[in-house]
């Protein structure tokens, strides 16, 4: 009997500081393309979250921890690494890793294929970041095999910038379905709204937290369960502030990092994410939806092209604090009808953004890189 054919290598060279959305694409990739005969290995370029939370621990993880973002004399030992390891591709995922990634692509001759999470000129508040990492980003992504873009927003952002629609492919994000885990909602209850994040400025929690504080000034009862880290210590203080502030400090659980992510959704009846700017297509939505949960967000770059407004859940304009109450009402009152919504959110997820579907478009750009 004729044995089955050696799995094609490919190393997925991360940040590896934080266990986020991207990351999420990273790990449920490893799991994922085997079944298309692909083996995933990581290398990381930060000491973080990403080796210890992540689900893919068979996969290797080879730590190459840069000690700034101009040291470069990792790439030898990545140059070593692809050589010695029998990696066909490397697979970039941040502008660092990308800007890394291009030189050692370049040193070996191994293709590049690079993943645009969301977009570099709006990831951060801070102005001369943004533009240093899409500067970099920009020279990096040349040297790129192929570009993955996860929403048809950032497939067009990389088009106005120049790169030809040849080397661009559109791959929505998935996640793994799921039986519908939401709490049902009867109007006259208390509202659990739930937000799942990696809490940083960009993430709308201070707009959350407004519209909570109207929704009670009208008599609507609401809290929030609230799952996950802070970006950092001083960010924390100044949004548990906030809530204080704002009468809130009873009405909001902070959950913290959580691992079993099912049974934080069941304690929601709608799942909240009010971002500002900066989503390609959020991981932590897909979840909501593959739960069942209708949902509550902005119109910010790839959300729309996954919840319908009116029909998955409510959208509202980012930054809005009186038209996010207002959807949130509408919940609370039954105007809004939540299991109707999470029915047909659970059901968009298993037929469009499932982890499945995303492997298979990965590894079909794969394949079309092996071949040129």
């Amino acid at each position: 009997m004729a044995s089955a054919p050696a799995a094609t290598r490919v190393l997925h060279l991360v940040n590896g500081e934080f266990y986020a959305g991207a990351e999420r694409v990273q790990d449920l990739l490893a799991l994922a393309l085997p079944a298309h005969g692909f083996q995933v290995g990581f290398a990381t370029l930060k000491d973080g979250q990403f080796a210890a939370r992540r689900r893919s621990q068979d996969a290797p993880l080879h730590p190459l921890p840069m000690s700034s973002r101009l040291d470069l004399r990792q790439c030898a030992r990545l140059a070593r690494l692809l050589r010695s390891g029998g990696f066909r591709l490397l697979h970039t995922h941040t502008p660092r890793s990308a800007l890394v990634g291009r030189l050692v692509a370049t040193w070996t001759g191994i293709p590049m294929v690079h993943h645009v999470h969301s977009p570099a000129e709006r990831d951060t508040e801070q102005g001369w970041r943004n533009a240093r990492n899409a500067l970099a980003e920009r020279f990096s992504l040349r040297g790129a095999r192929a570009l993955i873009a996860v929403s048809a927003s950032l497939e067009r952002h990389l088009l106005q910038q120049g790169f030809p629609a040849a080397r661009v492919r559109c791959i929505p994000n998935g996640v793994p379905v799921s039986e519908r885990l939401r709490r049902d909602y009867r109007p006259g209850e208390e509202l659990t709204l739930g937000m799942i994040a990696l809490f940083r400025p960009r993430k709308g929690i201070e707009v959350l937290l407004e519209a909570m504080a109207a929704l009670r000034r009208e008599g609507l009862p609401a809290r929030l369960h609230a799952v996950g880290p802070f970006e950092t210590p001083a960010y924390e203080r100044s949004v548990h502030e906030l809530a204080a502030r704002l009468g809130l400090a009873d009405a909001v659980t902070w959950a913290g990092f959580r691992s079993d992510m099912a049974a934080e959704l069941r304690r929601m009846h709608v799942f909240v994410l009010p971002s500002l700017y900066g989503e390609g297509m959020p991981m932590v939505v897909l979840e909501a939806m593959a739960a069942g949960l209708p949902i509550v967000s902005t119109t910010v770059e790839g959300i729309p092209e996954v919840v319908r407004d009116g029909q998955d859940g409510l959208l509202a304009a980012p930054g809005n604090a009186a038209a996010l109450a207002a959807a949130l009402a509408s919940f609370a009152r039954g105007s809004a009808d939540a299991g109707a919504m999470g029915d047909s959110g659970w059901q968009r997820q298993r037929a469009r953004f499932s982890d499945q579907s995303m492997a298979a478009g990965v590894a079909g750009v794969y394949r079309e890189v092996l071949q040129q």
